[in-house]
């Protein structure tokens, strides 16, 4: 439910309705749609400018501590502190997101970020750091990451209303993956031209753009929705929302089965550019591009989708999975580079699926709490998730690591797609249509409708 002028709620959808297949195809939207919303354009605008500043000081960060201390464990624990506040504290950032005003608490989190950055900027620049400062600074990020990220999340729905939520979700997401082709490319040349101070410090000014659009946005545009009062219980009640409803808990864990064991990248590419193909840090940065080219098409084809079901969650989730064990049994290096570009494009169809359909199946006054705890299993799988598929790469080898990750979320996609079309009363219908097989879950009574009777 919601309340106020032009508020905005998405019932949650039925559990057949989740994953049946529709006779009609899904309804098309344009590309860019949302970005016909004023209050969304100042939004996208500033997300643009910051997410660059993003990629860029997570590559000078890391750059820092390995030039501080010639350790490569120190990076992970760098990557570790950034993300443990997210793991220890991101379903009471939910609480108070829902709790809250989402563009105020944007406004202190986003100032929060850049003194933050500028602080860390200082202190290189004057060349007083020490690799405490940068653990320092990367625990608060995360800590003003734990409230900032459900806000941002919940937040588009009140920009551009559930008509469009689908097509910010995606825009966003290719914004994100279309900055991770720039900023890490900016940052390179800032290390090796001026030193690793100008990143962080460009960083910390890039926070002015989303600041400035923030500031901008016309109140009476806005979507709102009921905030949740304050009262004991809250965060329980948040957990016990979420495990009650099958179309809510199972892509929560799907993702974390992904998040965990697939989506660990940094582990797999890196050992295949340097143990299996030789190639040293230039493949590695080939297959990241790659993969990005691949998210930011699959980000744009999300954009033009009217709906966010979850069959397309699970047949993307098992694709997903299938390219990794295809790339993992590839013998050449263009092969396997070729496989980088379908796999983030399944990838982030996976993100932006997941993260769509759980916000238009939440209650407004639920959303923060639902998208903390979503982030957190997201989020807080890798660190989890890395130490074991390491250990797996070093003692079999970067081929059995990829596949194993890959049969994970084979195995797990499958399994949740079955577990979520016998609680919605769907199953497998198998017919020909063109010429061509069709495969879809309808509900029983259809099926059995359908069904000749000899």
């Amino acid at each position: 439910m919601s309340t106020g002028s032009g508020a905005a709620s998405a019932p949650a959808p039925d559990h057949r309705d989740a994953l049946a297949a529709p006779d009609t195809p899904a309804r098309r939207t344009s590309m860019f749609s949302s970005l016909r919303i004023r209050n969304y354009r100042l939004f996208f605008a500033g997300q643009v400018v910051s997410n660059i500043g993003t990629w860029m000081q997570r590559i000078a960060q890391d750059w820092l501590v390995l030039s501080l201390t010639g350790s490569s464990a120190a990076v992970g624990i760098t990557t570790a502190l950034q993300f443990l506040p997210m793991l220890l504290f991101g379903l009471y950032g939910g609480v108070l997101v829902d709790r809250l005003r989402k563009r105020p608490t944007l406004l202190v989190t986003q100032i929060a970020m850049a003194l933050t950055s500028l602080a860390l900027a200082a202190l290189t620049l004057t060349g007083r750091v020490e690799v405490w400062h940068i653990y320092v600074a990367a625990f608060a990020l995360g800590l003003a990451t734990v409230v900032d990220n459900p806000a941002r999340q919940s937040f588009v729905s009140e920009l551009v209303g559930p008509g469009q939520l689908q097509n910010a979700v995606s825009l966003n997401s290719a914004n994100f993956q279309s900055a991770r082709l720039v900023g890490p490319a900016v940052a390179g040349l800032l290390i090796t031209g001026v030193g690793t101070g100008w990143a962080f410090l460009l960083n910390g000014l890039s926070f002015v753009a989303p600041l400035a659009g923030l500031m901008m946005m016309r109140a009476r545009e806005l979507h709102p929705v009921e905030r949740a009062p304050r009262g004991k219980g809250q965060l329980r009640e948040g957990v016990r929302y979420v495990t009650g409803r099958p179309e809510l808990i199972w892509p929560i864990v799907l993702v974390g089965f992904i998040g965990t064991f697939a989506f660990n990248f940094p582990v797999y590419l890196s050992a295949f550019a340097d143990d299996v193909f030789h190639g040293g840090a230039g493949v590695y940065s080939m297959f990241n591009t790659l993969m990005a080219v691949g998210s930011v098409s699959g980000a744009l084809l999300a954009a033009r989708r009217g709906t966010a079901r979850l069959r397309l969650l699970i047949v993307a989730a098992i694709a997903f999975g299938a390219l990794e064990i295809l790339a993992a049994a590839s013998p050449r290096l263009w092969m396997f580079a070729l496989i980088m570009v379908p796999l983030g494009l399944f990838s982030m169809t996976v993100n932006v699926t997941t993260n769509t359909s759980l916000q238009m199946a939440t209650d407004p006054v639920m959303r923060g709490r639902v998208m903390a705890l979503y982030m957190m299993v997201f989020l807080g799988g890798a660190p989890v998730g890395a130490p074991i598929v390491g250990w797996i790469t070093d003692t079999h080898g970067a081929r059995v690591g990829f596949a194993a990750g890959g049969a994970i979320a084979v195995a797990a996609a499958s399994v949740i797609g079955l577990i979520l079309a016998r609680v919605g009363g769907l199953r497998l219908s198998v017919a020909w249509r063109r010429g061509h097989p069709w495969v879809r879950f309808v509900p029983r009574e259809r099926q059995e409708a359908l069904t000749p009777v000899s």
